[in-house]
This record gives structure tokens, sequence and C-alpha cells, in this order.
């Protein structure tokens, strides 16, 4: 009997390293985006302070996130800084750098919009109310933009977890690395492997990004409405 490829999946331990794989790309994505939420927080703050040199600043820096490709910037990190300046930076902390430096900028971003977009009568109730400037953030303006920020902020999580795949590229073992060593150990033995490997692969992402998309939706059309 023909073998199908799928025998791969179950020979030795290569079930359990597809999961250990997965850990890897779940723990660098967390990091990230925990790193990406916190200091998002402060940039997106002063990015609206009425200074034209931090605007500019900020501005050079979002663009330039925007502009460069993920893949460039992890070459950059991992092949030319970290080399040259002598740095002993494993692949993965140079993949929670650069994808903490990314999501940092689209997060300040999605901040600064969160915060123009609440009315300035809701400042001026809270001064009104005898609130110093940073209970009037904490108590009134902070809770108003984490819900305008839901949303998005679980959308870029979703695109955080599906670009992790490109730190195979850069030596780091999670899940893509994974499945194409299952694929080449058995190439010969199981000519078709590569169909059932990536496509379990595909099955693991949309496993885990689905529900935090309809999340996201779900989110957006109820806070919409209130």
């Amino acid at each position: 009997m023909q073998n199908t490829g799928i025998e791969v999946l179950f020979l030795g331990n290569n079930f359990l390293r597809l999961c250990q794989g997965l850990w890897v790309t779940l723990r660098i994505a967390a990091i990230a985006m925990a790193l990406s939420v916190f200091l998002g927080f402060f940039l997106g703050m002063v990015m609206n302070i009425p200074n034209r040199g931090i605007k500019a600043v900020c501005r050079i820096y979002l663009e330039t996130v925007r502009i460069m490709p993920q893949l460039v910037l992890l070459f950059l990190v991992y092949f030319g800084a970290a080399k040259n300046l002598g740095l002993n930076l494993s692949g993965e902390n140079a993949a929670v750098f650069v994808f903490t430096f990314w999501g940092t900028a689209e997060m300040g971003d999605l901040v600064r919009s969160a915060l123009i977009a609440i009315p300035k009568h809701q400042y001026e109730s809270g001064y009104g109310l005898g609130l110093t400037k940073w209970q009037v953030y904490l108590y009134i303006i902070l809770p108003q933009t984490i819900k305008r920020l839901l949303p998005s902020a679980i959308n870029l999580l979703t695109r955080m977890i599906k670009t992790t795949s490109l730190v195979v590229l850069i030596g780091v073992v999670e899940v893509v690395k994974v499945g194409k060593q299952m694929i080449d150990a058995s190439r010969f033995g199981y000519p078709t492997a590569a169909l059932w490997v990536y496509g379990v692969i595909f099955a693991i992402y949309f496993a885990i990004c689905f529900p935090f998309s309809r999340l996201s939706a779900v989110l957006e059309k109820r806070f919409a409405a209130e």
C-alpha cells in the first residue's frame, strides 16, 4: 500500500516537535505584543504632544516601519546590526526586538487616533469636576481609549502571529521550520508529506487566528452600537 504522507506527522516525536515549534511561535508573538502595547501607549501620547519636532520624529519612525518589510528589518537586526556591533543576539531575541519595533509603531498610531477621536468635552468635564490632568486620563480617557483600541489591537496580534513565520529565515526553529525539517527528513519515504505537513500548519494558524478575527469583529460591532 502506497504511503499517503500523513504518517509523517505521527512518526517518532514529530507531532510533539510541531507543538514545540508552535509554542516558540506563540511565545515570540505574545512577548512582542505585550511590549508593543506597553510602549505603544506611551508613543501614542507622545505623538499627540503639540510640538513639531516630536511629531516629525514620530512620523519618520512610523513611516519607516510601514515602508520597510519586516523581513528586511529581521535581516538588518540579526545579520547586520547584531553581528557588526558584536552582540550575541539569538534569532528569537532578534525576532522579539523587530516585532516589538514594528508593533510599537502600529500600536502608537492606534493610540494616537483613539485619543484624537475622544471628544474634547470629555476632558473639560473632568477638569470641571476638579480632577487633575493625570486623573482625567486615568479615570475618563484611558477606559474609553482601551475600548476603542481593543478590536484593532486584536487584529494587530493576529497579524503578528502570522508574520512570525518569517523568523524561519533567521534560523528560529518555530512551527514552519519544524515542518520543513519533517518534510526534508522523509522526502524519499514519504514524497507527498509536504501536502499534509503544511496542511496541518495551515490548520494550526487558522485555528489560532480565526477566533481572534471573529472576536475583533464582534467587539467592533458592539462598541460601534454603544
